[in-house]
């Protein structure tokens, strides 16, 4: 052949960030080696692989064509190597998962898998589902866990357990008593809110425009404040800045507890699904199809995400 697994190496990590200076800090190479290497792999070819306008990079037709078959190649021969070495994991996978599932179920799995599997190693990233579906799209993860829909056109989603946002605020607050309250006084009300891009936001505001969809105009939130973080936002309300709506699951010992109290909201329709994506070109490792076994045992016989039981935090 006449091309090697290094150069398909630099070239995927030059497709991946579109910049040689980083794809250069990513394989701990020096510029000139990647550039090097790169521009070998393209006159081997006959042809290039990116654009270059200016001092940025992108991957023309014939790159985007390549980059997923390189990423395979890349997933194989590392399994190959393995093998040849007898090693008995299951590589490293790279694993993105929006909040909710980072911070309450992600490392129960990962913890199991790596108890299962202890050669094997596991990095997670938590973000909003915007940026983990995008990074699932740049192959520089091999799997998201996200909460709600997506709808980019490159990834494979699926079904996983269902999940529930839930209306709440402190149990000192003056709503906690009301058994029901209107949308229009509640939206009234100062809100803790997680920012756009977050698939809880997107619940949210899907579920009001729902519930107005008569309305001649519809009902504006008074958002007091916006935060990134689920215990961030539960901290807030608690402190009696406002209210929030989060999943049901991040509540469920703070409901256990009594310092936070729901608040029923029978016109809001706040269900969700959380979801596995990977790309639909992305060859699935055995690390990955053992990962999403775990991931479906864990709630196996489980209608909703807060039924699965979580260690008890005192």
């Amino acid at each position: 052949m006449k091309y090697t697994l290094r150069q398909l190496e630099v070239f995927v990590a030059v497709g991946r960030c579109e910049s040689v200076s980083q794809a250069a800090r990513m394989l701990s190479l020096s510029q000139s080696a990647v550039s090097t290497a790169l521009g070998g792999f393209e006159r081997q070819l006959s042809g290039q692989l990116l654009d270059r306008v200016g001092k940025t990079l992108h991957l023309n037709e014939l790159g985007h064509q390549l980059l997923p078959k390189a990423v395979e190649l890349l997933d194989r021969a590392r399994e190959i190597e393995d093998l040849l070495q007898g090693k008995s994991g299951l590589g490293t996978i790279e694993i993105g998962a929006t909040l909710t599932i980072g911070n309450y179920l992600a490392t129960l799995i990962v913890a199991s898998f790596l108890q299962q599997h202890p050669e094997s190693r596991i990095r997670l990233q938590v973000h909003n589902t915007a940026t983990i579906v995008q990074q699932v799209a740049r192959y520089e993860l091999d799997l998201g866990l996200i909460e709600g829909d997506c709808h980019h056109p490159d990834l494979e989603s699926q079904r996983w357990v269902e999940d529930e946002l839930v209306v709440f605020c402190a149990s000192h607050y003056h709503l906690a008593k009301h058994p029901h309250i209107s949308l229009g006084a509640l939206a009234a009300e100062p809100w803790i809110m997680r920012e756009h891009g977050s698939a809880t936001r997107e619940t949210l505001d899907r579920a009001i425009r729902h519930a107005t969809r008569n309305e001649n105009q519809p009902v504006p939130l008074n958002i007091r404040l916006e935060l990134e973080h689920t215990e961030a936002i539960k901290r807030a309300v608690e402190f009696g800045l406002g209210i929030g709506c989060i999943s049901r699951l991040a509540l469920h010992e703070a409901f256990r507890r009594g310092n936070l109290v729901p608040i029923t909201t029978p016109d809001l329709d706040l269900r969700r699904q959380f979801r596995f994506v990977w790309h639909k070109q992305k060859y699935q490792t055995a690390g990955m199809r053992e990962f999403l076994a775990l991931c479906r045992t864990l709630t196996a016989g489980i209608t909703r995400s807060d039924e699965i039981k979580l260690p008890l935090i005192v």
